[in-house]
Protein backbone atom coordinates (compact mmCIF):
# COMPACT_ATOMS: atom_id res chain seq x y z
CA UNK A 1 0.00 0.00 0.00
CA UNK A 2 2.66 2.31 0.95
CA UNK A 3 4.48 2.01 -2.31
CA UNK A 4 1.20 2.70 -4.04
CA UNK A 5 0.14 5.96 -1.97
CA UNK A 6 3.22 7.55 -1.42
CA UNK A 7 3.45 8.33 -5.40
CA UNK A 8 -0.39 8.85 -6.07
CA UNK A 9 -0.05 11.54 -3.42
CA UNK A 10 3.12 12.77 -4.98
CA UNK A 11 1.46 13.03 -8.29
CA UNK A 12 -2.03 14.67 -6.90
CA UNK A 13 0.29 17.57 -5.61
CA UNK A 14 2.52 18.26 -8.11
CA UNK A 15 -0.93 18.39 -10.92
CA UNK A 16 -2.21 20.74 -8.43
CA UNK A 17 1.08 22.83 -8.39
CA UNK A 18 1.22 22.66 -11.83
CA UNK A 19 -2.17 24.10 -12.61
CA UNK A 20 -1.69 26.66 -10.10
CA UNK A 21 1.46 27.95 -11.51
CA UNK A 22 -0.32 27.64 -14.88
CA UNK A 23 -2.70 30.45 -13.97
CA UNK A 24 -0.43 32.30 -12.28
CA UNK A 25 1.54 33.07 -15.38
CA UNK A 26 -1.90 32.85 -17.13
CA UNK A 27 -3.01 35.85 -15.35
CA UNK A 28 0.62 37.70 -15.48
CA UNK A 29 0.55 37.14 -19.19
CA UNK A 30 -2.13 38.37 -20.23
CA UNK A 31 -2.58 41.59 -18.41
CA UNK A 32 -3.39 44.57 -19.72
CA UNK A 33 -2.37 47.82 -18.20
CA UNK A 34 -1.22 48.28 -14.65
CA UNK A 35 -0.23 45.52 -12.25
CA UNK A 36 0.57 45.82 -8.48
CA UNK A 37 3.51 45.23 -7.52
CA UNK A 38 7.21 45.00 -8.66
CA UNK A 39 8.77 43.87 -11.78
CA UNK A 40 11.12 41.10 -11.28
CA UNK A 41 14.65 42.29 -11.15
CA UNK A 42 15.62 41.26 -14.41
CA UNK A 43 12.99 43.61 -15.71
CA UNK A 44 14.42 46.29 -13.79
CA UNK A 45 17.51 45.78 -14.91
CA UNK A 46 17.33 45.65 -18.91
CA UNK A 47 15.41 48.70 -18.84
CA UNK A 48 17.24 50.51 -15.86
CA UNK A 49 14.81 51.50 -14.15
CA UNK A 50 15.58 50.66 -10.71
CA UNK A 51 12.73 51.23 -7.98
CA UNK A 52 14.34 52.81 -4.59
CA UNK A 53 13.61 51.98 -0.89
CA UNK A 54 11.63 53.05 0.53
CA UNK A 55 8.51 52.70 -2.08
CA UNK A 56 5.55 51.98 -2.37
CA UNK A 57 1.98 52.14 -4.70
CA UNK A 58 4.27 49.88 -6.83
CA UNK A 59 2.71 48.75 -10.32
CA UNK A 60 3.88 47.97 -13.73
CA UNK A 61 3.18 46.76 -16.99
CA UNK A 62 5.58 45.53 -19.52
CA UNK A 63 4.48 45.31 -23.44
CA UNK A 64 6.86 43.36 -25.99
CA UNK A 65 6.53 43.51 -29.80
CA UNK A 66 9.46 42.69 -32.70
CA UNK A 67 10.02 46.38 -32.96
CA UNK A 68 9.85 48.13 -29.22
CA UNK A 69 9.65 47.12 -25.75
CA UNK A 70 8.40 49.46 -22.85
CA UNK A 71 8.26 48.62 -19.45
CA UNK A 72 5.85 50.54 -17.28
CA UNK A 73 6.23 51.28 -13.65
CA UNK A 74 4.68 54.10 -11.16
CA UNK A 75 5.77 54.09 -7.46
CA UNK A 76 5.73 56.56 -4.71
CA UNK A 77 9.02 57.19 -2.77
CA UNK A 78 10.83 59.49 -0.49
CA UNK A 79 12.87 62.82 -1.12
CA UNK A 80 16.48 60.50 -1.13
CA UNK A 81 14.74 57.87 -2.85
CA UNK A 82 13.86 59.60 -5.67
CA UNK A 83 17.65 61.17 -5.87
CA UNK A 84 18.52 57.45 -5.83
CA UNK A 85 16.33 56.81 -8.62
CA UNK A 86 17.72 59.67 -11.00
CA UNK A 87 21.48 59.05 -9.54
CA UNK A 88 20.99 54.92 -10.90
CA UNK A 89 19.58 56.58 -14.70
CA UNK A 90 22.54 59.17 -14.54
CA UNK A 91 20.73 62.09 -14.10
CA UNK A 92 19.60 64.49 -11.00
CA UNK A 93 16.87 66.65 -9.97
CA UNK A 94 18.36 69.71 -12.15
CA UNK A 95 17.36 67.92 -15.20
CA UNK A 96 13.91 68.28 -14.18
CA UNK A 97 11.85 70.38 -15.97
CA UNK A 98 9.11 72.10 -14.38
CA UNK A 99 5.80 71.22 -16.17
CA UNK A 100 7.00 68.91 -18.58
CA UNK A 101 5.09 65.88 -19.08
CA UNK A 102 7.20 63.54 -21.08
CA UNK A 103 5.05 60.59 -21.26
CA UNK A 104 3.17 60.30 -24.74
CA UNK A 105 -0.28 60.31 -25.63
CA UNK A 106 0.06 56.63 -26.42
CA UNK A 107 1.65 55.19 -23.03
CA UNK A 108 -0.94 57.52 -21.07
CA UNK A 109 -3.77 55.24 -22.70
CA UNK A 110 -1.96 51.87 -22.02
CA UNK A 111 -1.86 52.79 -18.76
CA UNK A 112 -3.86 55.15 -17.79
CA UNK A 113 -2.16 57.92 -16.02
CA UNK A 114 -3.47 61.32 -16.86
CA UNK A 115 -0.98 63.89 -14.97
CA UNK A 116 -4.31 66.18 -14.54
CA UNK A 117 -4.01 66.22 -10.27
CA UNK A 118 -2.53 68.87 -8.22
CA UNK A 119 1.22 69.14 -9.05
CA UNK A 120 3.42 70.57 -9.68
CA UNK A 121 4.44 68.32 -11.95
CA UNK A 122 8.46 67.43 -13.22
CA UNK A 123 9.64 65.81 -16.26
CA UNK A 124 12.57 64.55 -17.90
CA UNK A 125 13.79 62.32 -20.95
CA UNK A 126 16.45 60.26 -20.28
CA UNK A 127 18.00 59.41 -24.20
CA UNK A 128 20.52 56.83 -24.95
CA UNK A 129 22.27 55.12 -27.36
CA UNK A 130 20.24 51.35 -28.83
CA UNK A 131 20.10 48.98 -27.41
CA UNK A 132 20.07 50.81 -23.84
CA UNK A 133 16.67 52.35 -23.09
CA UNK A 134 15.05 55.57 -23.37
CA UNK A 135 13.43 56.78 -19.93
CA UNK A 136 10.54 59.28 -19.95
CA UNK A 137 10.19 59.98 -15.97
CA UNK A 138 7.42 62.43 -14.52
CA UNK A 139 7.14 63.21 -11.33
CA UNK A 140 4.42 64.22 -9.30
CA UNK A 141 5.73 66.63 -6.11
CA UNK A 142 2.32 67.86 -5.02
CA UNK A 143 3.72 65.89 -1.81
CA UNK A 144 7.47 66.90 -1.71
CA UNK A 145 7.95 64.72 0.74
CA UNK A 146 6.45 61.65 -0.69
CA UNK A 147 7.25 62.15 -4.82
CA UNK A 148 4.99 60.07 -7.02
CA UNK A 149 6.99 58.80 -9.94
CA UNK A 150 5.91 57.44 -13.27
CA UNK A 151 8.39 55.99 -15.77
CA UNK A 152 7.92 54.70 -19.31
CA UNK A 153 11.15 53.00 -20.62
CA UNK A 154 11.76 51.58 -23.67
CA UNK A 155 14.34 49.39 -25.94
CA UNK A 156 14.86 48.44 -29.53
CA UNK A 157 15.98 44.91 -29.12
Amino acid sequence: MLLIGVPAGYLMISAAQSRSSGRDKEAKYSATGLSPGYPAKVQQRIYQVLIPHPADRVAYYETNNWKTSRLYVQFRTTEPGLDTFLDALGVNRADLKKGAITVGDRDKKITGWTFTSKGPWWGLTHSQKNPAPTQDVVVNMSNPVLPMVYVVSRTVP
